[in-house]
């Protein structure tokens, strides 16, 4: 879907050294894309380690503050953007969904982590004092392997992101580890992905039950048991997510928003949103333009 919202990719980056993979020294990677502070999406994983640096970031209208020894893990398709203060330096890592796949047996094994879930307050962790040097050196060695000619360096580079990785993981305390529900249940966890793949078209919870081969009833069971609400709010959630996240595009008016999100009309959409967000999408454009 053409969401108009600017969209990169790892090639057009204009340091990038791999299709794959790109992996730099924040403050001069800020300095060669400073169109990258306003808004915009990405077609790859995004990983970005503050070693200074003040301001704020913005990952799906969730705000938080810059701050030494924090980290944030983004997945495709999320919207950010920044509003830095002084300066700002640290590690940004870019991998495609295939850099770390075609290396394990377990294709979705980035799934795993809490922080790779797609929810924006999951994936931005202040690290704990224990390990904030020991990621730091991490992040050190990526960019020393990645400047290299090494054989086998894609693999060293692997190796060391899955290290970051599970580092983080286990630092977390044990709530922040079980924060993230659908991993929690097999059958949300597709139900999510299948959510990601078909909310456009699919709104009923029944289609997606039988999708997933179960009935409706049993799928709002395990949604009410596992997160306290019913499978149609979580799509409904969904829809929201995408609407905010145009909204905020302002070449976009609110008629053509509702028809990219498969809207019969302009006031079906209005009436849903101020329902869903309790203000119409007018006044949430509004409010969102203001606090950037």
């Amino acid at each position: 879907m053409q969401t108009n919202i600017p969209r990169v990719d790892i090639s057009t980056l204009s340091a990038y050294r791999d299709d794959d993979i790109l992996i730099s020294r924040f403050a001069p990677y800020l300095a060669i894309h400073p169109n990258l502070t306003s808004p915009h999406r990405h077609s790859f994983y995004h990983l970005l380690f503050f070693s200074e640096g003040g301001g704020k970031h913005t990952i799906d209208f969730n705000h938080f503050s810059v701050k030494p020894y924090q980290i944030y893990f983004m997945v495709p398709g999320q919207v950010h953007s920044w509003d830095f203060e002084g300066n700002v330096d640290g590690y940004v890592v870019n991998f495609s969904s295939s850099f770390l796949q075609s290396f394990l047996l377990k294709s979705e094994y980035i799934s795993s982590f809490t922080f790779f879930s797609g929810g924006s307050t999951e994936s931005v962790i202040d690290l704990p004092e224990a390990v904030q040097q020991p990621i730091r050196l991490l992040f050190e060695k990526l960019v020393i392997e990645s400047q290299q000619q090494n054989v086998l360096k894609n693999d060293m580079l692997r190796v060391l992101l899955i290290q970051i990785f599970i580092t983080v993981q286990q630092s977390l305390s044990t709530d922040q580890r079980n924060s993230t529900p659908f991993q929690a249940h097999p059958v949300l966890k597709n139900f999510q992905k299948l959510i990601e793949n078909n909310y456009l078209e699919i709104r009923l919870p029944g289609e997606y039950a039988q999708l997933l081969h179960i009935t409706p009833n049993h799928l709002n069971a395990i949604c009410k048991e596992h997160l306290g609400i019913q499978a149609g709010e979580i799509i409904r959630d969904r829809v929201v997510l995408e609407a905010k996240r145009l909204l905020v595009n302002l070449s976009l008016s609110i008629s053509e928003i509702a028809y990219k999100l498969n809207f019969n009309d302009n006031s079906y959409f209005t009436k849903f949103f101020k329902k869903e967000v309790g203000m119409s999408p007018e006044v949430f454009r509004k409010k969102s333009l203001s606090k950037n």
